[in-house]
């Protein structure tokens, strides 16, 4: 078997034990049986326990930037990317519920781990904010999005919309999920439809 299909195979069997247990209930015995390899196997592609679940966590920051890379369109305007941003990465989310909660319990984490892990955190996230950083300074070039914020700010601000959305709203009607619903959030914030909205 190739080796980047074997350490996905590690790190898909690990994702699935993680979010089904504790964490201090699983062993590198039990991943290696999940993933039907040997223990020394796990061994060869991540340091230990710890690091296969930085390495699974962080998949997740790839897996978007992969996502929203293959699915918005390149030449299409600020807000038809936008709004496929805010459908595929929602999707994503409600998709792997279970990666989501992995990245979740990791991000809260990294205020006690080391300065060069959370270095490491800090860098995988990055890409993705500058992936939705990207959608948004054509925003701005358009004259849609505000200039006097910076889009990596605004990015973490969708972001984090856009995970509650997946985590927290699979309960509400269709029309408070809707993808036009988030963008005009994000757009346009919270106040009555019909107040005024400044000059934007």
């Amino acid at each position: 078997m190739a080796r980047g299909n074997r350490q996905r195979e590690i790190m898909a069997a690990a994702e699935r034990l993680f979010t089904s247990r504790r964490y201090h209930e699983i062993t590198t015995d039990g991943i290696a049986a999940a993933a039907h390899v040997g223990k020394g196997t796990i061994y060869r592609y991540f340091k230990d326990k710890d690091d296969l679940f930085f390495q699974v966590a962080t998949s997740g920051f790839d897996e978007l930037c992969d996502l929203l890379h293959r699915t918005v369109p390149q030449g299409a305007p600020f807000r038809e990317q936008l709004l496929r941003a805010c459908s595929e990465i929602p999707r994503f989310f409600e998709r792997r519920k279970q990666l989501l909660r992995m990245m979740q319990a990791e991000g809260d984490r990294m205020q006690w781990c080391s300065e060069p892990m959370q270095a490491r955190w800090a860098e995988r996230r990055r890409k993705l904010v500058a992936a939705v950083a990207a959608i948004l300074r054509k925003g701005v070039a358009e004259d849609k999005v505000r200039s006097d914020v910076p889009v990596d700010v605004l990015a973490n601000f969708l972001l984090g919309m856009l995970r509650t959305r997946g985590r927290d709203l699979a309960h509400l009607p269709a029309r408070l999920r809707r993808d036009e619903l988030i963008v005009d959030l994000f757009c346009h914030g919270a106040g009555s439809p019909g107040a005024n909205r400044g000059t934007r």
